[in-house]
């Protein structure tokens, strides 16, 4: 199994920054990929950036460019930087883990993200 707890949300005005962190425990050297989701009130939740194992990264149309996604395997995190913030990016957001062989998808808690104009 393998557990994510996220951290890093909070509220910051249109334009801002913020950098949410990833911590995962368990059994991380078999994750395949890590990804942020988001899911903002009354819509359905959504990808906004993945990175593999061998450190391939993806992003949503919404947020590349403003977004990057990164890793430090010796702290065995993730991260989300956020840049130039929208109000739309308001979100709950959500790490996920991955791993393929087992059918394991391993879900945060989630930390709101709030983009005032």
């Amino acid at each position: 199994q393998v557990q994510v707890v996220e951290s890093g949300g909070g509220l910051v005005q249109a334009g801002g920054s913020l950098r949410l962190s990833c911590a995962a425990s368990g059994s991380i050297f078999s994750i395949d990929v890590m990804g942020w989701y988001r899911q903002a009130p009354g819509k359905q939740r959504e990808l906004v950036s993945t990175i593999t194992s061998g450190g391939s990264t993806n992003y949503a149309d919404s947020v590349r460019g403003r977004f990057a996604i990164s890793r430090d395997n010796v702290k065995n995190a993730k991260y989300l930087e956020m840049n130039s913030l929208k109000p739309e990016d308001t979100a709950v957001y959500y790490c996920n883990a991955r791993i393929f062989s087992r059918g394991i998808s391993s879900w945060g808690q989630g930390t709101q993200v709030t983009v005032s104009s």
